[in-house]
């Protein structure tokens, strides 16, 4: 199995990326966001699931480890194939995913294109055991002082934990740290 692929960017696609490598190039299909951010020319590392097929061998790549891992396990759960899993890392981040499932919402992962309702719980009851409690909790506590009052706040209007916390890492890194600015910038993700 190809486990990593280190390549130039020779060509953008609509859901893949072309790296070349040793002279060869490589369709490998990615997450939006990281297709978002490629740049013909950039050299990419990326943490690869090798998928064979009777009619066709499909490349998948990841920025990280985690996102390979959670892609694989998503795989393994019925219903859910490469396209699906593929869109579930692209609308949400895995520590998004991994809370969704740890607090049972499966309304929220129901929301990706492509994955219905039944799917979502499925997904929910399937993977519940492997993404612990105590990883999303400790990820909450890492929250700055300001982000926990913007949780707080959003929480307070009527969102669930899940959607909050997946409003505030829509937050752009560079945004100002004022709690009314964060505010007005996670509740824009809402009106998406």
């Amino acid at each position: 199995m190809i486990a990593t692929l280190r390549g130039e960017v020779t060509q953008i696609e609509e859901n893949a990326l072309i790296l070349e490598t040793g002279g060869v190039g490589i369709r490998v299909f990615v997450p939006r966001p990281l297709l978002g951010k490629a740049r013909l020319g950039d050299v990419l590392f990326l943490h690869t699931h090798l998928i064979v097929r009777a009619d066709a061998l499909n490349l998948y790549g990841f920025e990280t480890a985690a996102e390979r891992e959670t892609f694989a396990l998503l795989l393994n759960v019925e219903g859910v194939g490469p396209k699906s899993a593929l869109s579930l890392l692209s609308s949400l981040t895995v520590e998004t995913l991994r809370r969704a499932v740890s607090e049972k919402e499966a309304d929220l992962l129901a929301r990706v294109p492509g994955v219905g309702a039944k799917t979502a719980q499925r997904i929910v009851l399937a993977l519940q055991d492997r993404f612990k409690v105590s990883d999303v909790l400790s990820q909450v506590a890492s929250l700055s002082e300001v982000d926990s009052e913007v949780l707080a706040a959003l929480v307070a209007l009527g969102y669930s934990v899940v959607e909050a916390q997946t409003a505030l890492q829509s937050i752009p890194p560079d945004a100002p740290r004022e709690l009314e600015t964060r505010l007005r910038l996670a509740l824009q993700y809402f009106q998406k």
